[in-house]
């Protein structure tokens, strides 16, 4: 012990290890500020003798040394990881530290998270008004913050073996974030509860080259896609409106634009046309909506004026096709207008079958029966 406070200079902390002790400030098992390897050593002895006598039945591993961190003006803030019986991994975000439980100030989300999702979680707790900054005290860095709720959601939905994770404190000041203490139980049981909530479905990623030489991704659509999706809404022509939304539209309202970008992958899918690493502007956009039972599914899609001409319209039915297929659906379906030729013909051409609307004579609906057609 002493060596150990020698190699890591002064001053340093001392935390009792042990399995079956989740909140060690509470029977003394944490010392603070050390000042010399001979303190550490003798608070290490008391500190183990005072643990054996209230815990007897507690394993101890031993000590963990840490260099002593000193962050002014920091937040002490929790992050954590439940299993909830019925819809799994449930992330928790609060007010943290050794009063956690008094002060109770906590907020609950479902994973995967984005930014955005991260940063509303946030602002649902009341230590979201202190990290703003107030009086002398430096605001927080609350983009490091979302990110790192961000990460944990990504961990736990790429380990289902996390049955419960606390980090508690995470240090937030305007330099970052620091996780002080965390804990982590491992569940060996099989059955470990899914995220009730399909996470963004990265493998559907892929790099698009265009006969122009540019290079564009091809990504399922994301919430945070939603600013995006407007600007591309106001550089498509009124003809272009029509043809995709069936009516004229000025403008892309905020609770339509949020509907079509925060969707669910489980039964939805959208796949966007965007610039590799660059302003993140969507050319296009191809989406299906299926029924529960996923006997059919509902398809739109629009290419932007300013790309057209490539093949692209085809080239993404085609994917969102073998997506449907991929995901056992039966029928995919549309509603075109009549004088859209352009679609119509397309649709013709990878097997779609077509028929007047009963609901409207301006109207054509096409069906491809993706269980019996041949792949396109």
């Amino acid at each position: 012990m002493a060596r150990l406070a020698a190699e890591f200079g002064v001053p340093i902390a001392l935390k009792i290890a042990s399995p079956d002790i989740t909140h060690k400030s509470d029977i003394g098992a944490v010392a603070l500020n050390l000042q010399d390897p001979n303190q550490a050593r003798l608070t290490a002895l008391g500190m183990l003798a005072s643990v054996r006598a209230q815990r007897p039945e507690a394993r101890i591993e031993g000590f963990n040394v840490q260099p002593m961190t000193r962050w002014p003006q920091a937040y002490e803030l929790i992050l954590g990881v439940i299993n909830d019986p019925l819809f799994g991994p449930v992330l928790l975000f609060g007010n943290g530290g050794t009063a956690v439980e008094i002060i109770n100030d906590k907020a609950l989300e479902l994973p995967p998270l984005n930014m955005k999702l991260a940063q509303a979680l946030i602002s649902r707790t009341q230590v979201s008004r202190l990290l703003d900054g107030y009086r002398a005290q430096a605001p927080a860095d609350r983009e490091a913050i979302a990110l790192t709720l961000v990460k944990l959601s990504q961990l736990i939905s790429e380990q289902p073996a996390i049955a419960e994770l606390d980090i508690n404190p995470l240090l937030a000041s305007s330099k970052g974030v620091l996780a002080l203490d965390a804990r982590i139980r491992i569940s060996t049981a099989t059955g470990v509860s899914k995220l009730a909530i399909k996470p963004y479905p990265k493998e559907l990623e892929e790099t698009l080259n265009l006969p122009d030489g540019r290079h564009l991704q091809l990504r399922p659509i994301r919430a945070e896609d939603e600013p995006a999706l407007i600007r591309g809404f106001e550089r498509l022509n009124p003809n272009e409106i029509r043809l995709r939304f069936h009516h004229p539209m000025k403008v892309l309202q905020h609770n339509l634009a949020a509907r079509l970008t925060q969707i669910d992958y489980d039964r939805d899918m959208a796949l966007v046309l965007t610039d590799q690493g660059g302003s993140g502007e969507l050319h296009a956009v191809v989406r299906l909506t299926a029924d529960p039972d996923r006997q059919q599914a509902e398809f739109a899609i629009i290419v932007g004026h300013w790309i057209a001409g490539m093949g692209l319209g085809m080239l993404l039915m085609k994917r969102l096709i073998r997506y449907a297929r991929q995901q056992g659906i039966g029928q995919l379906y549309g509603s075109v207008l009549a004088d859209n030729n352009d679609m119509l013909g397309l649709c013709q051409h990878l097997g779609f079958v077509q028929e007047q609307s009963a609901d409207d004579p301006g109207v054509r609906v096409v069906r491809l029966d993706l269980q019996s057609s041949a792949p396109a």
